[in-house]
């Protein structure tokens, strides 16, 4: 529901209201004894906020930029794939299990 200002024209008093858009706009002050009309002022209105993650400066790119983004992927891509392999890593020394006694335990 959004929130609109108002301001008092007699007072000078300033407020907010949360209406709904179909709502009639206010018209008195709600400083009692105030018999002012009020005037409902024009808000900054509210930025959206992106939440969460997922947005990113690529998302709205022209598509031009999306194919040279393509382009430039697959050429590297390339270049890594047709790169010598690295000797792997020597596997980590394992530890023999205990063994296992026959009989009871007491």
């Amino acid at each position: 529901m959004p929130t609109y200002d108002y301001e008092c024209q007699t007072c000078g008093h300033q407020f907010e209201a949360k209406q709904s858009m179909k709502d009639p706009h206010l018209t008195e002050c709600p400083i009692e004894g105030c018999p002012g009309p009020v005037k409902r002022k024009i808000g900054m209105g509210a930025g959206f906020i992106f939440k969460g993650n997922g947005f990113y400066i690529t998302d709205y790119r022209s598509d031009s930029y999306k194919a040279a983004a393509k382009k430039d992927s697959e050429s590297a891509a390339a270049s890594t794939s047709s790169a010598p392999a690295a000797a792997s890593p020597a596997p980590a020394a394992s530890t023999p299990a205990p063994a296992k006694t026959s009989g009871s335990q007491a």
